[in-house]
């Protein structure tokens, strides 16, 4: 089987992104998305885009984003994806897509199988299924609170899109995460920080490290 992909997110400071590069995670993600403690404004967006270069996939992470925010973010951070976490039904995944020209990945929420299945309604709208855990109701983030899911929801998955897994994932569990579900990307934040928005390099290089073991 073939390693899973990776992708590092909640990326907001030159040594950590160098830290990605060098541990060869497929993808970074930048947050666009203020109350989150990892959020990058417009100039770190582009400082950092510009040190990836085009080494490394560049996805811009949102939450029921105004195309005007889309607009300004996907040029500075010369995105090469648009990563959904919010509410964003599957006729605005497909207007984006089609509005900005670049994939869309739609994060879907999971506590039950019944969210899975949700996933089938964006075949068409989107390019990329994230499945993620479902944060508790009175949570202030719609992600990376390190929460995990029962990943044997997603056992045997037969998708019509390209997926990858979230929620919970650090260096001590993806291996079981990826062997549980056979996902073919993995997502994590939280599991490779020492406080929230504070990412540790030495937990980025032994992440992806796990997955290539």
């Amino acid at each position: 089987m073939a390693n899973a992909r990776i992708k590092i997110c909640g990326i907001s400071t030159p040594d950590t992104l160098d830290a990605v590069l060098a541990a060869r995670a497929e993808y970074v993600g930048f947050n666009f998305f203020p109350p989150s403690p990892r959020h990058v404004d417009m100039a770190a967006a582009a400082a950092l885009a510009a040190r990836a270069g085009s080494t490394i996939g560049k996805v811009g992470v949102f939450v029921d984003p105004d195309d005007s925010l889309l607009r300004e973010a996907v040029a500075a951070g010369r995105l090469d994806a648009i990563q959904l976490h919010g509410e964003e039904a599957p006729e605005r995944c497909a207007a984006l897509r089609s509005r900005f020209g670049l994939p869309v990945w739609k994060v879907i929420p999971v506590s039950n199988a019944a969210d899975v299945a949700r996933a089938d309604a964006y075949r068409a709208a989107a390019d990329l299924i994230l499945f993620d855990a479902k944060t508790p109701k009175d949570a202030t983030l719609p992600g990376g609170l390190g929460l995990r899911f029962d990943w044997s929801l997603l056992a045997g998955l037969r998708m019509a899109l390209p997926w990858g897994l979230a929620g919970g994932l650090s260096a001590a569990n993806v291996r079981d995460a990826i062997e549980a579900t056979g996902a073919p990307l993995v997502d994590t934040s939280s599991g490779v920080e020492s406080a929230p928005g504070i990412k540790d390099s030495d937990k980025i290089a032994g992440f992806c490290a796990a997955v290539r073991a």
